[in-house]
């Protein structure tokens, strides 16, 4: 009996129960997680939307009405290259009442020549210069020292924006007055540069297009991406900025929660942002976004997780699901390899196989269904399918890999404080503070 026969009467055979047994983490924690639930609350969610349509129409009518100042900030080290592309997109912007800051964080290429041009010709507002570099979270809060807006947004200087996407971002403010903070949608420009690009904008569309509406209609929404994220000023203040060390973005989104404001994410608002073109520097990137979990979630704001006086539910389950799902899931499935090694090591080869063409087809028919809710290009879409079958290895091996590493790093070296992302003195005063 060749192979080919052994595999079909493996399939053909295998019935309920082992079928169950054999593929139970793709079952439970993958496609009922990932696909029935949050298809289930994308339908929600559209009549939710349609249902708030006029409420949302009127927060419109009054943002264009009052007009704030919005304090666009801008941080970043070596960045000359981006900064007139940036600054084209924000002159294009259909909300115009705009105060333009750019931070050069002690950069040693263009930055501050092309910036301070910028300024003097009048496309920017205000030009800031640290010469010794502090990290992006201390030039963000030296922008926020100059900014005179109701409202901030926080950019990355190697993205672009859609024409309304400040416009887009800042109209929940209006309906919701509770709100603290709402992010935009995220998506890859460099989409057709590398396979590593082509994966990545697969993802991004899955956890933030898509995955971002769902966690924030059920109030688990975490992190308000710094590439694009809208904050009340007066909210920004009371929590005292931006904490220096990588994962501000989670950080400052879990003290907006922690301080009552909720946090929305706006799929309509939409900034585009190039990822890294290699494997290599996309495992780099994700190292330190992945340490960043542990040292935010599991070390510096644990207490959400304990009845204070802080305490709030919608914290609690929101790091709960994080926790669960990407720290503890993670460590699992390593023991769900090990348990068919030991029980069904005949079956091994056939399990395998089987997993990668389930994954497969369910990565392809999520793709397609999931794009019908995505703002997005057609074209991005179309040339992005083929990808979509690869995305069992790289969300399944190459990124689970790389959070392992992360994990373990964090948990016993606490690794992120030797990040070079963030200058040395302000790790060491992160330290120090234990932060």
């Amino acid at each position: 009996m060749n192979l080919f026969t052994e595999f079909y009467s493996f399939i053909t055979n295998i019935g309920f129960e082992k079928f169950f047994r054999y593929f139970y983490f793709f079952v439970v924690f993958e496609f009922f997680r990932f696909f029935i639930l949050e298809l289930l609350v994308l339908f929600y969610w559209l009549g939710a939307r349609r249902a708030r349509r006029g409420a949302m129409a009127e927060a419109h009518l009054e943002l264009m009405a009052r007009r704030p100042l919005v304090s666009v900030v801008i941080p970043g080290k070596n960045e000359g290259k981006h900064l007139f592309k940036l600054v084209e997109s924000l002159r294009k912007q259909t909300y115009t009442n705009l105060q333009i800051i750019i931070v050069d964080d002690g950069s040693d290429d263009d930055t501050a020549l092309i910036g301070r041009n910028l300024e003097r010709r009048g496309y920017i507002d205000l030009f800031l210069r640290n010469d010794v570099r502090g990290g992006k979270a201390s030039a963000a809060n030296l922008a926020l020292r100059y900014s005179r807006g109701e409202f901030i947004v926080a950019l990355d200087a190697d993205c672009n924006y859609l024409p309304d996407a400040i416009e887009k971002v800042l109209i929940p403010f209006y309906y919701d007055k509770d709100i603290g903070g709402v992010g935009g949608n995220v998506q890859v420009y460099n989409y057709n540069q590398s396979v590593a690009t082509a994966l990545q904008a697969i993802e991004y569309y899955d956890t933030i297009s898509v995955g971002r509406i769902v966690s924030s209609e059920l109030s688990l929404y975490r992190v308000i991406s710094g590439a694009f994220g809208a904050f009340r000023k007066d909210a920004i203040d009371k929590i005292g900025g931006w904490d220096v060390g990588p994962g501000m973005d989670g950080d400052i989104s879990v003290k907006l929660k922690k301080m009552g404001y909720k946090i929305k994410f706006e799929p309509a608002a939409v900034c585009r942002t190039n990822v890294p073109n290699t494997f290599k520097k996309l495992a780099k990137q994700r190292l330190r976004w992945d340490k960043s979990l542990i040292r935010f979630r599991l070390r510096k704001h644990l207490d959400v997780f304990f009845p204070t006086r802080m305490f709030i539910w919608a914290n609690f389950f929101s790091f709960l699901e994080n926790v669960v799902y990407n720290v503890l899931l993670n460590f699992k499935w390593y023991f769900y390899i090990g348990d068919m090694v030991m029980n069904f090591i005949s079956f091994l080869p056939f399990i395998f196989v089987t997993n990668i063409l389930m994954y497969a087809l369910y990565n392809i028919i999520k793709y397609l269904i999931f794009g019908l809710f995505r703002m997005n290009r057609m074209e991005a879409i179309i040339y992005l399918l083929p990808y979509a079958p690869l995305m069992v290895f790289y969300s399944g091996y190459f990124l689970r890999i790389v959070r392992t590493r992360a994990y373990f790093n964090e948990f016993l070296f606490k690794a992120s404080y030797d990040d070079s992302w963030n200058p040395a003195k302000s790790s060491r005063a992160a330290k120090a503070l234990r932060i």
